[in-house]
């Protein structure tokens, strides 16, 4: 690990069977801390989830990802021995994240109660479904529950995809959006507590985190009113065929609707009357939503992004993953690293979604095999950095 990332010397305890407390791990490890997976015997879940690394492999490409540069070691929670090496490695650890449901954690000696009494210094981050208080503490929930309960799902399709595809159902966003929400929500919360300087247990929930994300969910609670995919007040916009693709429009601001229509030529029905109230717009937006795609039938993508954002339109290609991979905003920020995949050749993975200067932060390193730092249980955190210090040198 790089001595001058910004959390570099920290060191992180992982348990982790969920999306959400592997992704606030690798955050925690792209920033620099020494990040250590607490694997059970028979190994984490997710080295098993698809979608994998080739069609032999038997790699998953998603546990290649949230594992990047981070250790491993094999300790059985259920055995006092094994309690005992997690204990001596917590011992030294700053941050441990852990996404034990609550009824198993006391068995495996993983309870808050627990933790501080051995471990007062440490930030113990709790990263559930919902929580770990609450009526729903011991609710299970994967990746389509969380973003249905947290609301999101609810406005999903809208826009111009729920005029163009009436009858699909509710989706979830492609991907693990609502899990690596709450993985974003532990990382930044499990940091603000270790910068308070005192160890604590931090309760973060996954759908708290999503509902912090789609403000439409609450803001019945302000103005009474409740959105719905298919009768929100906001009409128009989302997905627009264009000549060579597709783009996504969004304008919820006053300065980016009068930037839309001086994009569009200032058409004459813009300036009818009521085109300038946001109400009186979105109850005509079947109307406008016409006019946009007619508008932007033969327009080319990138000419017609780039003139947007001089305007202050949110418009954004709508890409495939190669557009992604290969997009010109992308490699300038060196948002993906090529890495040699074992066996497999090479292939491109994000190092990380943010960065702290000039650079991008580097590749942390292709994840351990699983037990591949056991010495940490035995010989302590010291020995085991120092080994892989000389490796990286």
């Amino acid at each position: 690990m790089g001595e001058d990332l910004p959390l570099a010397g920290i060191r992180v305890v992982e348990h982790a069977s969920s999306v959400s407390a592997a992704y606030a791990g690798r955050l925690l490890s792209a920033m620099g801390a020494d990040v250590v997976m607490v694997e059970p015997p028979e190994h984490s879940p997710l080295r098993t989830e698809p979608p994998f690394l080739g069609e032999a492999s038997s790699e998953s490409a998603l546990f290649a990802y949230l594992a990047m540069g981070k250790r491993s070691v094999i300790c059985d929670l259920s055995a006092g021995e094994g309690q005992a090496g997690f204990h001596r490695l917590a011992a030294d650890a700053h941050i441990l994240i852990d996404d034990t449901p609550v009824q198993r954690r006391t068995a495996l000696g993983l309870d808050p109660d627990r933790i501080r009494s051995r471990h007062p210094h440490i930030v113990h981050l709790s990263l559930l479904p919902f929580g770990a208080s609450g009526p729903k503490a011991d609710w299970q929930g994967c990746e389509v529950n969380l973003i249905h309960a947290s609301g999101e799902g609810f406005l999903l399709p809208n826009g111009l995809s729920a005029d163009r595809f009436p009858d699909r159902p509710p989706l979830k966003i492609a991907g693990h959006f609502a899990q690596m929400q709450g993985g974003v929500a532990g990382a930044l919360a499990a940091l603000s507590a270790l910068w308070t300087g005192t160890g604590q247990f931090v309760d973060v929930s996954v759908q708290d985190a999503n509902v912090a994300v789609g403000a439409f969910t609450v803001q019945r609670y302000g103005d009474g009113s409740l959105e719905h995919r298919v009768s929100r007040s906001f009409r128009f916009g989302g997905v627009i065929e264009c000549l060579d693709g597709s783009v996504e429009l969004l304008t919820l601001e006053e300065r980016q609707w009068q930037g839309l229509v001086k994009l569009m030529g200032n058409p004459g029905w813009a300036a009818e009357e009521g085109m300038d109230d946001a109400v009186q717009r979105s109850a005509r937006g079947d109307f406008i939503n016409g006019e946009i795609r007619a508008w932007a039938a033969d327009k080319p993508v990138d000419d017609l992004v780039a003139r947007a954002q001089e305007l202050g339109v949110p418009m954004a290609r709508y890409n495939s993953p190669r557009q992604v991979l290969e997009g010109p905003h992308e490699a300038a920020r060196g948002l993906f690293a090529e890495v040699q995949v074992p066996g497999d050749g090479t292939s491109r993975i994000q190092t990380a979604p943010f960065r702290f200067g000039e650079q991008p932060l580097p590749f942390g390193g292709w994840p351990s095999e699983p037990g591949a730092d056991q010495n940490l249980l035995t010989q302590g955190w010291g020995s085991a950095t120092q080994e892989r210090q000389r490796e990286d040198a």
